[in-house]
């Protein structure tokens, strides 16, 4: 018996124990993890990963620990397919059999054999293998599942050059998208974008491969890359799961997925477009349990803070939150309606789609299909005796004719638009439609806002500034003397493990805020251009994005590169 099987006789605490004490699952996980073994054997720690209590990646490192096999991801295997192919033919056993079995052999540089597999603890398959390199001492390691079937996939086309067509074979897609390795591959793909933090999961075909991204903290970043003939399976398991039709590949489609990955539940919401290579699939995850948002915390700035804190408790108007999609604005109303409840207030929404659940706040899910729009709900919502009504966007001129009346007969109102930027909201709803004097006098704010990473604080280190973005901080100083330093700290990262090599982690808020003076309400009553309505915020504080980021890259809190990605660097060299 080799080493690494005598290993598997040594005394560890039970998986369960050990993944239980580590805080990666509850007792409640466990004991059902533990029944369902009792009726149906199998792996504890394939029925946790199943269940979705647990990441796959959570049970390898307890399992490395206690039996002490070794874990090697794809990076690190050999890369060259005829490496496996040789080991295979030296054994008595035909190469095909270890690929079905789920099991690839290779030989280090110096000759030494090594394992891995879909049971590396089976114990037929141990006598197997030892009985395979008599005399030799086979080095087994843990894998993930994700990365041994890629890997699987490489050698048995160099071997046999498999490729399936299914064509149109409803059955047989059916039958790939419950295959075991198929459901391990979706669950596992779930689950280690849900801990990266990640918010949308894209799933792209090309002519050869497949690539698997996720969005972290607003950037695509490429995780696996796999052969395209696995692409069916994947894209069939995905649809099965969402309710969408996997016959129809010709139509978009969208679908929804309810689940609990590592112990988290989840909401997914699965949208698939017909592309020439085949269908591309995203997976934009909510958690049901979102984190504990709250204007304090998106990263206001303290003059911010004050002016839009207050403001939100008025008793009437109508307060714009504008940006591009994945700017953070549902987070901020979010996080707006949660300060303003006290108790006393009705706060109605109306959403497409509901996308937080907020405790206090009755919310209401528009239907476009069935004629059920924003401003079908409107008028419904105004019959409900509201105090505080929240609209997920104004699009269209009934729409934002509805909420102006409503602001102007006693009610607040927070919406979103798109716009570029915070003053451009006034054009935008003249150009709809809406009188200019019935913006000029409904309207209380307006603030744009982005997101931006923040820089890693385990990796962050000082950096060089170029002229111009120093001349633009001087030249805000006086104006912001209470939130700019006089010593700028400004950094950028290299990238480490913490960070996933990105230089940035976790985002925060950059904002650019006006409040309707007399002043800006005269000018929009007008129809003034932009920049004459700039010339009169700036009289009151007001700040652009770019200035606010700088501001906050000066703190230390993120990098300039990065602020100038996200608003630009119109304006810099007038500093």
């Amino acid at each position: 018996m080799s080493d690494a099987a005598s290993n598997l006789l040594a005394p560890a605490p039970p998986l369960g124990e050990m993944l239980e004490t580590a805080g990666h699952i509850s007792s409640a996980d466990l004991v059902k993890a533990l029944s369902f073994q009792e009726q149906f054997s199998g792996r504890l720690g394939a029925i946790l990963i199943r269940i979705g209590a647990v990441a796959e990646h959570d049970v390898l490192v307890a399992l490395s620990e206690q039996i002490g096999f070794g874990i090697i991801d794809r990076s690190t295997l050999p890369q060259d397919p005829t490496v496996y192919g040789e080991c295979l033919d030296g054994t008595s056993i035909a190469p095909m059999w270890w690929v079905d079995a789920g099991v690839l052999l290779w030989r280090d540089p110096d000759g030494s054999p090594n394992c891995i597999s879909r049971d590396p603890l089976e114990p037929s398959l141990q006598e197997t293998v030892c009985g395979a390199f008599q005399g030799e001492t086979v080095t087994w390691w843990l894998i993930s599942s994700r990365d041994l079937d890629f890997m699987l996939d490489l050698v048995r086309q160099n071997l046999i050059g498999d490729t399936i067509d299914v064509g149109d074979d409803v059955a047989l897609l059916r039958e790939l998208a419950e295959e075991a390795p198929v459901v391990e591959l979706v669950s596992n793909t779930l689950a280690q974008a849900v801990n990266e933090g990640a918010s949308d999961i894209h799933v792209e075909p090309r002519e050869q491969e497949f690539d698997i991204r996720y969005r972290i903290d607003g950037v695509l970043q490429t995780r696996f890359t796999l052969p395209r003939n696995r692409f069916d399976a994947v894209a069939s398991r995905i649809k099965l799961i969402s309710g969408i039709d996997i016959a129809e590949r010709r139509l978009p489609q969208d679908g929804r997925i309810g689940m609990r990955i590592s112990g988290k539940d989840l909401d997914v919401r699965v949208s698939s477009l017909p592309g020439v290579w085949g269908e591309s699939i995203v997976m934009r995850i909510l958690l049901k349990e979102q984190k504990d948002f709250s204007l304090d915390r998106i990263g206001m700035a303290a003059d911010h803070f004050e002016v839009f804190s207050t403001l939100v408790k008025e008793p009437y108007g109508i307060i714009l939150v504008t940006g591009p999609t994945g700017s953070g604005k549902s987070t901020t109303l979010k996080a707006t309606l949660e300060h303003i409840i006290d108790g006393k207030k009705k706060i109605i929404t109306v959403e497409d789609p509901v996308e937080y659940n907020i405790h206090g706040v009755t919310q209401v899910q528009t239907k476009t299909e069935i004629g059920y729009s924003f401003a079908r709900a409107l008028r419904s919502i105004l019959r409900q005796d509201p105090d505080t009504i929240m609209i997920g966007e104004i699009r269209d001129l009934e729409t934002a004719e509805i909420a102006v009346q409503a602001s102007l007969t006693g009610h607040m109102v927070f919406s979103t638009l798109h716009t570029n930027d915070s003053l451009s909201a006034f054009t935008r709803l003249i150009d709809m439609g809406v009188e200019p004097f019935l913006v000029a006098s409904s309207v209380r704010a307006v603030m744009a806002q982005r997101l931006a990473r923040r820089v890693c604080p385990d990796c962050k280190t000082s950096a060089t500034t170029p002229k111009p973005i120093i001349a633009k901080y001087e030249a805000i100083q006086d104006r912001f003397a209470n939130l700019v330093t006089a010593s700028p700290e400004w950094v950028s990262s290299a990238g480490c493990d913490a960070c996933q090599h990105t230089g940035y982690r976790g985002r925060m808020g950059l904002y650019e805020m006006a409040a309707v003076t007399d002043g800006i309400a005269d000018l929009v009553m007008q129809n003034r251009p932009i920049h004459e309505l700039h010339a009169a915020a700036e009289e009151d504080d007001f700040r652009t994005l770019l200035e606010d980021g700088l501001i906050k890259a000066a703190n230390g809190l993120t990098s300039v590169e990065e602020v100038i990605r996200v608003a630009g660097q119109v304006g810099i060299d007038e500093g």
